[in-house]
């Protein structure tokens, strides 16, 4: 029996090159796709039906699980669930009240301790003589929102991360729900939470119809999913952090941006035109610009727009404390040689 696998780099192609001073260092080689506000594929690089593990761009499924599973999010509460937070005193005091709001505390979270991601707030922890806490873990306001929905049933909260805990299978079935395929493989992510293999067509599918609910609409699990959205575009800061890819981009476009751990990313413009991509090497430099160009190729952001995220972005190749090159977009088909040309693929 064959072993579930991602993609080969005969399937990859050329996503993105690092230059310093005019010559190409690096290159990274990846798939995305691209969808049309209607679903339809506008462009498909690479071989886009692989399986992939989301990481963390699954989060906002997970949301609407423990959602759906009967807790109440909204506001901050909501983009923490979804959040790969940099564990800012500010995330962390949300987490707490998050947890306290069902008797809960840090010693209930099953994701692993870790120092914060933010710079400063590593800093301050450090001359202060603290450390590494489970609420400063980037995953822990996905994991409060799991507890939340496990008292909230009267489920296990000792056990709340094996695949095969009650709140685990339905958020299995939340998932394939929304991205219209079966579960490929089931993997341990590195906050201890089970991980789904799905294919990147249909992680871009499901992020689709998250990024473009409505919060009217007749069916609950759309409806919490408008809401998860707008609650992300109304507070970037929270998702992500301070001078990071996905509240920069949020910020600056009003995309619904989630970035996932071995460089997956998606982001849905507004519009509800949608990027979905996986770097093979799992190098996530060049993530957020490859999928802001790929948007705006679409049409679905200005030129001028992406031209000012990107100047926001840690996209400078330094030599000498100078600025002498950068990490920019340049997909190229591994096939011709040529650069790939958009358009509707099957």
């Amino acid at each position: 029996m064959s072993v579930p696998e991602t993609f080969a780099i005969t399937d990859a192609v050329q996503l993105a090159v690092v230059e310093r001073s005019g010559f190409i260092e690096s290159r990274h080689a990846g798939i995305a796709i691209v969808l049309a506000p209607d679903g339809t594929v506008l462009r498909s690089l690479g071989k886009t039906d692989a399986l992939i593990f989301p990481r963390s761009s699954l989060k906002p499924f997970q949301s609407l699980a423990s959602q759906t599973a009967g807790v109440t999010l909204t506001g901050e509460w909501a983009a923490l669930s979804t959040a790969s937070h940099s564990g800012t005193d500010r995330h962390v005091a949300i987490v707490r009240d998050m947890l306290t709001s069902v008797g809960l505390t840090e010693d209930d979270l099953g994701c692993p301790e870790a120092w914060p991601g933010d710079t400063a707030t590593r800093n301050e922890l450090l001359l202060s003589g603290g450390g590494m806490s489970r609420l400063r873990m980037n995953c822990s306001g996905k994991h409060a929102a799991m507890l939340m929905a496990c008292v909230s049933n009267g489920w296990s909260t000792a056990d709340y991360l094996s695949a095969a805990h009650p709140l685990q299978i339905h958020t299995r079935e939340v998932v394939e729900r929304l991205i219209g395929e079966r579960v490929a493989a089931v993997g341990i992510d590195g906050c201890g939470a089970p991980v789904f293999a799905m294919t990147l067509a249909g992680l871009a599918r499901g992020v689709q119809r998250i990024a473009t609910s409505s919060e009217r609409s007749p069916f609950a699990l759309h409806r919490l999913a408008g809401a998860l959205a707008k609650s992300v575009r109304e507070h970037p800061w929270a998702i992500d952090g301070p001078g990071r890819p996905d509240t920069i981009v949020i910020e600056q476009t009003g995309a619904f941006a989630k970035g996932g751990a071995e460089a997956v990313m998606v982001m849905a413009a507004p519009d509800g035109t949608t990027v979905a991509l996986k770097v093979l090497d799992g190098g996530a430099r060049a993530c957020a610009i490859v999928a802001l160009h790929l948007l705006q190729e679409a049409g679905a952001l200005a030129a001028e727009t992406v031209a000012t995220v990107a100047a926001s972005l840690s996209l400078a190749v330094h030599g000498g404390g100078e600025v002498v090159g950068a990490i920019r977009p340049a997909i190229l088909a591994p096939q011709d040689g040529t650069r790939a040309q958009g358009g509707a693929q099957r």
